[in-house]
């Protein structure tokens, strides 16, 4: 076919779908709710995914946390951890002397206390006593001034450690080293900020923490001999599980727990929490997918409908074209021009309007940007599809129409 015949085609097509603009659009809407839900749902899971990573990192390599207590569920609610007072330094003491594998740990006590520092007070900070290796651990730092020593968790030194939102709320734009402030009625010198981290897995801020050494939690703050987490480094990524495994039997062992009973603590890992958090990902990207589906069929019904009444509008226009010497494929190809046509315009708006919504969304957020090629692939491939199936129907029932019975009526 020459370039000629195409362009008369495509003219032909314009003419067509401007005189049926409304439905035309109609059949447009279709495509491009298709197309753009596809291209948010494969932007935002992919930039979920990333995040995921994201933060596995955050929490530091390999990581497992040992909590105190049993995680119990309450009917179809949310597990809740019960309090237990017997996971204790000792036991973190030999988790790193019995089990090769770990490649280092950190004990952590945690409460919330009232906060004060001059005329300003804060309610409910959660204080963590910690070791100096903490940050090593947690890959998680100080970005101003220091983090305390062994010596100050030794000496029980009353220093602490800032989180970045605490910071700010105390001290605004003053510099916080060097200053006091009161922990419920304890006096501490403030040695350094931690850098920003945002929220963990479960949404909690962990820059609105306090961290001070933690035999000074212990015997200052709290008075006891329990911690509450311990959080073990495995040597490799495919020794997390049976280090596990070898934490569980060790402390079983050690707290006395009898063949049959529960255990008083809790092993996470914390990739096992992630792939949860995956879990319910997919499944929101399978349900956006369907919706997709959905919409790209309602879509093709459309423009199969519409070109229906094109084809049943226009036996006059096709009885002459017949007449005057166009063959049935020429026939069928300008309905099918015409129907991609319409899936074309819908995929492509809802192309740059998927982008540009994603890059929006993602922005506010605060998701990592991710633009899905494949999405953008199949969704641009699936409008394509959407109009040549939609159109074959109408175009085969154009050339049944005989030109002679056209024009005699």
């Amino acid at each position: 076919m020459d370039l000629r015949r195409i362009l008369l085609n495509l003219k032909i097509a314009r003419r067509s779908l401007v005189q049926f603009k409304w439905r035309t659009t109609l059949a447009v809407l279709g495509v491009f709710f298709g197309t753009f839900s596809l291209i948010i749902v494969s932007n935002l899971s992919g930039s979920l995914a990333v995040k995921t990573e994201q933060e596995i990192d955050s929490l530091g390599k390999n990581l497992l946390i040992v909590r105190s207590g049993i995680v119990r569920r309450v009917g179809a609610g949310t597990p809740l951890m019960s309090q237990a007072t017997n996971l204790t330094p000792e036991d973190a003491r030999a988790i790193r002397e019995s089990i090769p594998a770990v490649a280092d740990l950190s004990a952590a006590g945690y409460k919330t206390f009232p906060v004060r520092y001059g005329n300003i007070s804060l309610a409910g900070i959660l204080v963590g006593g910690v070791e100096p290796n903490f940050q090593d651990v947690r890959n998680f730092r100080a970005r101003q001034g220091s983090f305390f020593s062994d010596q100050d968790s030794l000496d029980r030194n009353k220093v602490a450690v800032l989180g970045r939102t605490v910071a700010e709320k105390l001290f605004g734009d003053e510099n916080p080293i060097g200053r006091h402030i009161l922990i419920w009625r304890a006096p501490f010198r403030v040695i350094g900020v931690m850098e920003e981290k945002g929220s963990d897995v479960s949404g909690a801020d962990q820059d609105n923490q306090i961290f001070v050494p933690l035999q000074t939690y212990l015997k200052v703050l709290v008075n006891k001999t329990n911690v509450s987490n311990i959080f073990v480094q495995v040597t490799r990524d495919d020794l997390v599980s049976p280090t596990k495994t070898d934490i569980e039997a060790l402390l079983r062992k050690r707290h006395k727990i009898g063949p049959g009973q529960n255990d008083d603590f809790a092993v996470i890992d914390m990739k096992d929490v992630m792939a949860l958090k995956a879990q319910a990902m997919d499944l929101i990207t399978v349900l956006g997918r369907i919706a997709a589906a959905v919409s790209f069929t309602i879509g093709g019904l459309g423009i199969l409908s519409i070109m229906i009444l094109i084809v049943n509008e226009r036996k006059l226009e096709i009885g002459i074209r017949r007449a005057v010497g166009s063959r049935k494929r020429d026939i069928v190809l300008q309905f099918l021009i015409e129907s991609s046509i319409i899936s074309l315009a819908g995929g492509m708006i809802g192309v740059f309007s998927g982008a540009l919504i994603s890059i929006i969304l993602l922005g506010v957020l605060k998701y990592p940007f991710t633009l899905s090629l494949t999405g953008l692939a199949i969704a641009f491939s699936a409008s394509v599809l959407v109009g040549v199936l939609a159109g074959i129907y109408p175009s085969r029932k154009a050339t049944q129409f005989e030109p002679v019975d056209i024009l005699r009526t």
